[in-house]
Protein backbone atom coordinates (compact mmCIF):
# COMPACT_ATOMS: atom_id res chain seq x y z
CA UNK A 1 0.00 0.00 0.00
CA UNK A 2 1.12 3.58 -0.55
CA UNK A 3 0.67 6.73 1.47
CA UNK A 4 0.70 9.53 -1.11
CA UNK A 5 1.49 12.38 1.28
CA UNK A 6 3.33 10.58 4.05
CA UNK A 7 6.51 8.54 4.01
CA UNK A 8 4.77 5.43 5.14
CA UNK A 9 4.90 2.09 3.36
CA UNK A 10 3.77 -1.41 4.09
CA UNK A 11 2.27 -4.54 2.68
CA UNK A 12 -1.51 -4.63 2.60
CA UNK A 13 -2.52 -7.98 4.05
CA UNK A 14 -6.14 -9.06 3.75
CA UNK A 15 -6.76 -11.22 6.79
CA UNK A 16 -9.73 -13.07 8.16
CA UNK A 17 -9.71 -15.53 10.98
CA UNK A 18 -11.01 -19.07 11.27
CA UNK A 19 -12.41 -20.80 14.32
CA UNK A 20 -9.06 -21.67 15.81
CA UNK A 21 -6.45 -19.84 13.75
CA UNK A 22 -5.87 -16.74 11.65
CA UNK A 23 -5.69 -17.43 7.95
CA UNK A 24 -5.03 -15.38 4.83
CA UNK A 25 -8.38 -16.05 3.26
CA UNK A 26 -8.95 -12.95 1.20
CA UNK A 27 -8.29 -12.54 -2.48
CA UNK A 28 -8.14 -9.66 -4.91
CA UNK A 29 -5.99 -6.62 -5.50
CA UNK A 30 -3.89 -4.72 -3.00
CA UNK A 31 -5.65 -1.72 -1.49
CA UNK A 32 -4.13 1.73 -1.82
CA UNK A 33 -4.11 3.55 1.49
CA UNK A 34 -4.09 7.32 1.17
CA UNK A 35 -3.48 10.29 3.39
CA UNK A 36 -5.41 12.72 1.23
CA UNK A 37 -8.89 12.43 -0.20
CA UNK A 38 -10.52 9.00 -0.32
CA UNK A 39 -10.74 7.38 -3.70
CA UNK A 40 -14.13 7.44 -5.36
CA UNK A 41 -16.09 4.22 -5.58
CA UNK A 42 -16.17 2.51 -8.96
CA UNK A 43 -19.82 1.97 -9.74
CA UNK A 44 -21.12 -1.15 -11.39
CA UNK A 45 -24.72 0.09 -11.30
CA UNK A 46 -26.86 1.11 -14.25
CA UNK A 47 -27.17 4.85 -14.86
CA UNK A 48 -30.72 4.97 -13.49
CA UNK A 49 -31.61 2.90 -10.45
CA UNK A 50 -34.66 0.66 -10.53
CA UNK A 51 -34.62 0.45 -6.74
CA UNK A 52 -37.17 2.30 -4.64
CA UNK A 53 -34.95 2.93 -1.62
CA UNK A 54 -37.84 3.96 0.63
CA UNK A 55 -39.67 0.72 -0.07
CA UNK A 56 -36.89 -1.76 -0.79
CA UNK A 57 -33.96 -0.96 1.52
CA UNK A 58 -33.63 -1.33 5.29
CA UNK A 59 -30.54 -0.44 7.31
CA UNK A 60 -29.63 -1.51 10.85
CA UNK A 61 -26.87 0.43 12.63
CA UNK A 62 -25.40 -0.31 16.08
CA UNK A 63 -26.23 2.87 18.01
CA UNK A 64 -26.95 6.55 17.56
CA UNK A 65 -24.92 7.44 20.65
CA UNK A 66 -21.58 7.14 18.80
CA UNK A 67 -20.57 9.80 16.24
CA UNK A 68 -19.39 7.22 13.70
CA UNK A 69 -22.84 5.74 13.22
CA UNK A 70 -24.58 9.12 13.16
CA UNK A 71 -22.23 10.06 10.31
CA UNK A 72 -23.10 6.78 8.61
CA UNK A 73 -26.79 7.55 9.01
CA UNK A 74 -26.27 10.91 7.26
CA UNK A 75 -24.40 9.21 4.42
CA UNK A 76 -27.20 6.68 3.91
CA UNK A 77 -29.84 9.42 3.91
CA UNK A 78 -27.94 11.34 1.26
CA UNK A 79 -27.30 8.35 -1.00
CA UNK A 80 -30.52 6.38 -0.50
CA UNK A 81 -33.32 8.87 0.18
CA UNK A 82 -36.14 7.37 2.23
CA UNK A 83 -34.33 4.16 3.15
CA UNK A 84 -35.49 2.91 6.54
CA UNK A 85 -32.76 3.23 9.19
CA UNK A 86 -33.04 1.60 12.61
CA UNK A 87 -30.60 1.65 15.53
CA UNK A 88 -29.98 -1.32 17.82
CA UNK A 89 -28.61 0.71 20.77
CA UNK A 90 -25.84 -1.78 21.42
CA UNK A 91 -28.22 -4.69 21.94
CA UNK A 92 -28.17 -7.79 19.72
CA UNK A 93 -31.76 -8.66 20.66
CA UNK A 94 -32.94 -5.24 19.47
CA UNK A 95 -30.87 -5.72 16.35
CA UNK A 96 -32.69 -8.96 15.53
CA UNK A 97 -36.05 -7.28 16.20
CA UNK A 98 -35.04 -4.46 13.87
CA UNK A 99 -34.27 -6.94 11.10
CA UNK A 100 -37.63 -8.64 11.65
CA UNK A 101 -39.37 -5.26 11.55
CA UNK A 102 -37.79 -4.47 8.20
CA UNK A 103 -38.72 -7.93 6.92
CA UNK A 104 -42.34 -7.31 7.88
CA UNK A 105 -42.28 -4.13 5.79
CA UNK A 106 -41.31 -6.09 2.71
CA UNK A 107 -37.83 -4.80 2.06
CA UNK A 108 -35.74 -6.57 -0.55
CA UNK A 109 -32.31 -5.55 0.78
CA UNK A 110 -31.10 -5.31 4.36
CA UNK A 111 -27.79 -3.72 5.37
CA UNK A 112 -26.59 -4.68 8.87
CA UNK A 113 -23.73 -3.26 10.89
CA UNK A 114 -23.67 -5.93 13.57
CA UNK A 115 -23.33 -5.25 17.27
CA UNK A 116 -22.01 -8.78 17.76
CA UNK A 117 -20.68 -10.54 14.68
CA UNK A 118 -21.80 -14.03 15.69
CA UNK A 119 -25.11 -13.10 17.29
CA UNK A 120 -26.22 -11.40 14.08
CA UNK A 121 -26.05 -14.68 12.15
CA UNK A 122 -29.57 -15.71 13.20
CA UNK A 123 -31.04 -12.50 11.78
CA UNK A 124 -29.17 -13.04 8.51
CA UNK A 125 -30.49 -16.59 8.22
CA UNK A 126 -34.02 -15.40 8.89
CA UNK A 127 -33.82 -12.66 6.27
CA UNK A 128 -32.26 -14.92 3.66
CA UNK A 129 -35.07 -17.45 4.14
CA UNK A 130 -37.41 -14.68 2.96
CA UNK A 131 -35.34 -14.11 -0.17
CA UNK A 132 -33.82 -10.86 1.07
CA UNK A 133 -30.32 -9.85 -0.03
CA UNK A 134 -28.22 -9.20 3.08
CA UNK A 135 -25.16 -6.95 3.19
CA UNK A 136 -22.86 -6.74 6.23
CA UNK A 137 -21.68 -3.16 6.71
CA UNK A 138 -18.21 -2.45 8.14
CA UNK A 139 -18.31 -5.44 10.53
CA UNK A 140 -18.27 -9.00 9.21
CA UNK A 141 -21.17 -11.20 10.32
CA UNK A 142 -19.81 -14.56 11.36
CA UNK A 143 -21.01 -18.18 11.36
CA UNK A 144 -23.61 -18.04 8.60
CA UNK A 145 -23.58 -19.28 5.02
CA UNK A 146 -26.40 -16.87 4.10
CA UNK A 147 -24.56 -13.55 4.00
CA UNK A 148 -24.55 -12.18 0.46
CA UNK A 149 -21.97 -9.41 0.65
CA UNK A 150 -19.62 -7.65 3.05
CA UNK A 151 -18.93 -3.94 2.50
CA UNK A 152 -15.79 -2.89 4.32
CA UNK A 153 -12.50 -1.02 4.41
CA UNK A 154 -9.13 -2.74 4.48
CA UNK A 155 -9.16 -3.39 8.22
CA UNK A 156 -5.64 -4.81 8.32
CA UNK A 157 -4.38 -1.64 6.63
CA UNK A 158 -6.02 0.37 9.43
CA UNK A 159 -3.92 -1.48 12.00
CA UNK A 160 -0.82 -1.20 9.83
CA UNK A 161 -1.31 2.57 9.71
CA UNK A 162 -1.37 2.61 13.52
CA UNK A 163 1.79 0.55 13.71
CA UNK A 164 3.57 2.67 11.10
CA UNK A 165 2.76 5.84 13.04
CA UNK A 166 4.08 4.46 16.33
CA UNK A 167 7.22 3.02 14.75
CA UNK A 168 8.04 6.31 13.01
CA UNK A 169 7.40 8.22 16.25
CA UNK A 170 9.92 6.22 18.31
CA UNK A 171 12.27 8.71 19.96
CA UNK A 172 14.90 6.21 21.14
CA UNK A 173 16.60 3.30 19.39
CA UNK A 174 15.72 0.98 22.32
CA UNK A 175 13.30 0.69 25.21
CA UNK A 176 10.36 2.85 24.12
CA UNK A 177 7.33 2.13 26.33
CA UNK A 178 4.55 0.50 24.30
CA UNK A 179 1.04 0.19 25.72
CA UNK A 180 -1.19 -2.11 23.68
CA UNK A 181 -4.97 -1.92 23.50
CA UNK A 182 -7.51 -3.42 21.12
CA UNK A 183 -11.14 -3.22 20.11
CA UNK A 184 -14.05 -5.33 21.22
CA UNK A 185 -13.56 -9.10 21.18
CA UNK A 186 -17.04 -9.64 19.73
CA UNK A 187 -16.15 -7.60 16.63
CA UNK A 188 -14.19 -9.44 13.93
CA UNK A 189 -12.58 -6.15 12.90
CA UNK A 190 -10.78 -5.92 16.25
CA UNK A 191 -8.76 -9.01 15.31
CA UNK A 192 -7.90 -7.61 11.88
CA UNK A 193 -6.95 -4.20 13.26
CA UNK A 194 -4.68 -5.73 15.88
CA UNK A 195 -2.99 -8.13 13.47
CA UNK A 196 -2.33 -5.22 11.13
CA UNK A 197 -0.72 -3.23 13.93
CA UNK A 198 1.26 -6.29 14.99
CA UNK A 199 2.59 -6.66 11.44
CA UNK A 200 4.39 -3.36 11.86
CA UNK A 201 5.13 -3.38 15.60
CA UNK A 202 6.33 -6.95 16.09
CA UNK A 203 9.74 -6.54 14.39
CA UNK A 204 10.37 -3.46 16.51
CA UNK A 205 9.28 -5.29 19.65
CA UNK A 206 11.52 -8.22 18.81
CA UNK A 207 14.57 -5.99 18.25
CA UNK A 208 14.01 -4.02 21.45
CA UNK A 209 12.86 -0.72 19.95
CA UNK A 210 9.65 -1.13 21.95
CA UNK A 211 9.05 -2.75 25.32
CA UNK A 212 5.47 -3.86 25.96
CA UNK A 213 4.34 -2.48 29.30
CA UNK A 214 0.83 -3.73 29.91
CA UNK A 215 0.32 -7.14 28.28
CA UNK A 216 2.19 -10.24 29.33
CA UNK A 217 0.10 -12.12 26.72
CA UNK A 218 1.62 -10.01 23.93
CA UNK A 219 5.09 -10.15 25.45
CA UNK A 220 4.93 -13.96 25.46
CA UNK A 221 4.52 -14.03 21.65
CA UNK A 222 6.79 -11.11 20.76
CA UNK A 223 8.87 -13.34 18.47
CA UNK A 224 5.81 -14.41 16.46
CA UNK A 225 5.07 -12.39 13.32
CA UNK A 226 1.62 -13.72 12.42
CA UNK A 227 -0.53 -14.53 15.41
CA UNK A 228 -3.04 -17.36 15.52
CA UNK A 229 -6.64 -16.65 16.41
CA UNK A 230 -6.03 -18.12 19.85
CA UNK A 231 -3.06 -15.83 20.43
CA UNK A 232 -5.00 -12.80 19.23
CA UNK A 233 -7.93 -13.78 21.44
CA UNK A 234 -5.64 -14.03 24.47
CA UNK A 235 -4.25 -10.56 23.90
CA UNK A 236 -7.56 -8.94 23.04
CA UNK A 237 -9.14 -10.63 26.05
CA UNK A 238 -6.53 -8.89 28.21
CA UNK A 239 -6.40 -5.42 26.62
CA UNK A 240 -9.55 -5.18 24.48
CA UNK A 241 -12.14 -2.47 25.06
CA UNK A 242 -15.40 -4.42 25.11
CA UNK A 243 -18.23 -2.87 23.11
CA UNK A 244 -15.83 -0.02 22.25
CA UNK A 245 -17.02 1.82 25.37
CA UNK A 246 -14.81 4.85 26.21
CA UNK A 247 -15.24 4.46 29.96
CA UNK A 248 -14.03 0.85 29.70
CA UNK A 249 -10.91 2.10 27.92
CA UNK A 250 -10.40 4.72 30.61
CA UNK A 251 -10.65 2.07 33.34
CA UNK A 252 -8.15 -0.18 31.55
CA UNK A 253 -5.63 2.65 31.35
CA UNK A 254 -6.21 3.61 34.98
CA UNK A 255 -5.57 0.03 36.11
CA UNK A 256 -2.45 -0.26 33.96
CA UNK A 257 -1.06 3.07 35.15
CA UNK A 258 -1.66 2.09 38.77
CA UNK A 259 0.54 -0.98 38.39
CA UNK A 260 3.23 0.59 36.19
CA UNK A 261 6.49 2.04 37.44
CA UNK A 262 7.60 5.59 36.71
CA UNK A 263 10.14 4.23 34.22
CA UNK A 264 7.33 2.52 32.30
CA UNK A 265 5.58 5.84 31.77
CA UNK A 266 7.50 8.91 30.59
CA UNK A 267 7.04 8.98 26.81
CA UNK A 268 4.11 6.65 26.11
CA UNK A 269 3.33 4.94 22.79
CA UNK A 270 -0.28 3.73 23.02
CA UNK A 271 -2.19 1.62 20.51
CA UNK A 272 -5.66 3.02 21.22
CA UNK A 273 -8.34 1.37 19.07
CA UNK A 274 -10.83 4.03 17.94
CA UNK A 275 -11.46 7.71 18.38
CA UNK A 276 -14.11 7.55 21.09
CA UNK A 277 -11.89 5.36 23.27
CA UNK A 278 -8.73 7.24 22.22
CA UNK A 279 -10.05 10.52 23.61
CA UNK A 280 -10.91 8.96 26.98
CA UNK A 281 -7.62 7.05 27.12
CA UNK A 282 -5.61 10.11 26.08
CA UNK A 283 -7.18 12.14 28.89
CA UNK A 284 -6.31 9.38 31.36
CA UNK A 285 -2.69 9.07 30.27
CA UNK A 286 -2.14 12.81 30.23
CA UNK A 287 -3.62 13.17 33.72
CA UNK A 288 -0.80 11.01 35.13
CA UNK A 289 2.07 13.29 36.23
CA UNK A 290 4.64 10.66 35.26
CA UNK A 291 3.48 10.63 31.61
CA UNK A 292 5.53 13.32 29.88
CA UNK A 293 4.43 12.74 26.27
CA UNK A 294 1.86 10.63 24.46
CA UNK A 295 1.82 9.17 20.96
CA UNK A 296 -1.49 7.37 20.31
CA UNK A 297 -3.71 6.14 17.53
CA UNK A 298 -7.36 6.08 16.54
CA UNK A 299 -9.86 5.59 13.75
CA UNK A 300 -13.20 7.01 12.57
CA UNK A 301 -12.20 10.71 12.28
CA UNK A 302 -14.67 11.97 14.86
CA UNK A 303 -14.97 15.66 15.62
CA UNK A 304 -13.51 15.30 19.12
CA UNK A 305 -10.47 13.41 17.88
CA UNK A 306 -9.94 15.78 14.97
CA UNK A 307 -9.73 18.60 17.52
CA UNK A 308 -7.42 16.53 19.73
CA UNK A 309 -5.12 15.93 16.76
CA UNK A 310 -5.12 19.63 15.93
CA UNK A 311 -4.31 20.44 19.57
CA UNK A 312 -1.59 17.79 19.86
CA UNK A 313 -3.51 15.55 22.26
CA UNK A 314 -3.96 12.61 19.86
CA UNK A 315 -1.31 11.46 17.43
CA UNK A 316 -3.35 10.24 14.47
CA UNK A 317 -6.57 8.75 13.29
CA UNK A 318 -7.75 6.74 10.31
CA UNK A 319 -10.67 8.19 8.39
CA UNK A 320 -12.89 5.48 6.97
CA UNK A 321 -15.33 7.68 5.04
CA UNK A 322 -18.82 6.28 5.27
CA UNK A 323 -19.90 7.83 1.96
CA UNK A 324 -17.49 5.42 0.22
CA UNK A 325 -18.98 2.37 1.95
CA UNK A 326 -22.53 3.60 1.43
CA UNK A 327 -21.81 4.08 -2.27
CA UNK A 328 -20.51 0.50 -2.39
CA UNK A 329 -23.78 -0.67 -0.82
CA UNK A 330 -25.75 1.32 -3.35
CA UNK A 331 -23.68 -0.06 -6.24
CA UNK A 332 -24.25 -3.62 -5.05
CA UNK A 333 -27.99 -3.12 -4.61
CA UNK A 334 -28.39 -1.51 -8.03
CA UNK A 335 -26.31 -4.26 -9.65
CA UNK A 336 -28.32 -7.05 -8.02
CA UNK A 337 -31.57 -5.31 -8.97
CA UNK A 338 -30.31 -5.32 -12.56
CA UNK A 339 -29.49 -9.03 -12.44
CA UNK A 340 -25.74 -8.72 -11.81
CA UNK A 341 -24.74 -10.71 -8.73
CA UNK A 342 -21.03 -9.97 -9.21
CA UNK A 343 -20.73 -6.17 -8.95
CA UNK A 344 -17.36 -4.72 -9.92
CA UNK A 345 -16.93 -3.12 -6.46
CA UNK A 346 -16.70 -6.64 -4.99
CA UNK A 347 -12.98 -7.39 -5.25
CA UNK A 348 -12.15 -9.91 -2.53
CA UNK A 349 -13.63 -12.38 -0.04
CA UNK A 350 -13.55 -12.75 3.73
CA UNK A 351 -13.90 -16.01 5.63
CA UNK A 352 -16.71 -15.88 8.20
CA UNK A 353 -16.15 -19.49 9.29
CA UNK A 354 -19.04 -20.72 7.13
CA UNK A 355 -18.31 -19.23 3.71
CA UNK A 356 -16.07 -16.93 1.73
CA UNK A 357 -18.15 -13.76 1.68
CA UNK A 358 -17.86 -11.59 -1.46
CA UNK A 359 -16.47 -8.28 -0.21
CA UNK A 360 -15.37 -4.79 -1.07
CA UNK A 361 -12.20 -3.17 0.25
CA UNK A 362 -12.48 0.63 0.31
CA UNK A 363 -9.51 2.92 0.79
CA UNK A 364 -8.64 4.52 4.12
CA UNK A 365 -7.21 7.95 4.86
CA UNK A 366 -4.53 8.56 7.48
CA UNK A 367 -4.94 11.86 9.35
CA UNK A 368 -2.22 13.51 11.44
CA UNK A 369 -1.49 17.03 12.63
CA UNK A 370 0.75 17.44 9.57
CA UNK A 371 -2.00 16.83 7.03
CA UNK A 372 -5.34 17.49 8.77
CA UNK A 373 -5.63 20.98 7.28
CA UNK A 374 -5.36 19.43 3.81
CA UNK A 375 -7.66 16.48 4.57
CA UNK A 376 -10.56 18.67 5.71
CA UNK A 377 -10.53 20.54 2.39
CA UNK A 378 -11.16 17.34 0.43
CA UNK A 379 -14.59 16.37 -0.90
CA UNK A 380 -16.59 14.38 1.63
CA UNK A 381 -14.80 15.68 4.72
CA UNK A 382 -17.31 16.00 7.57
CA UNK A 383 -15.33 18.88 9.09
CA UNK A 384 -13.51 22.09 8.38
CA UNK A 385 -11.11 24.14 10.49
CA UNK A 386 -12.13 27.63 11.52
CA UNK A 387 -9.67 29.69 13.61
CA UNK A 388 -8.09 26.59 15.12
CA UNK A 389 -11.40 24.89 15.86
CA UNK A 390 -12.83 21.83 14.15
CA UNK A 391 -16.38 22.57 13.07
CA UNK A 392 -18.93 20.74 10.97
CA UNK A 393 -18.45 21.21 7.25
Amino acid sequence: MKFRNMAVAGISLALAFGLSACSNSTTGSTTTTTSGAPASSTSSAPAASSVDFAKDVGIVLPTNSEPRWVMAQSAFKAAMPGAQILFSQGDSAIEKTNVETLMSKGVKYIIICAQDGSAAAAAVDEAKAKGITVIAYDRLIMDTANLDYYVTFDSVAVGEAWGDYLVKSAEKPQGNNLWLYAGSADDNNAFLFFQGAWNKLQPKIADGTFTIVNSDKATAVKATKELTHAQLADIIGQVGVMKWVPDTGKQLVQANLASATKDQKGVVYALTPNDDTAVAMSDTFRADPDVTKLYNTGQDFTKASAQYILDGMQGMTVWKPDPALVQNCKDIINAVAGGNTKPSVVVTTYDNRKEQVPSTKADITVVTKDNIAQVVTQPGSPFKIDNGKVVDA
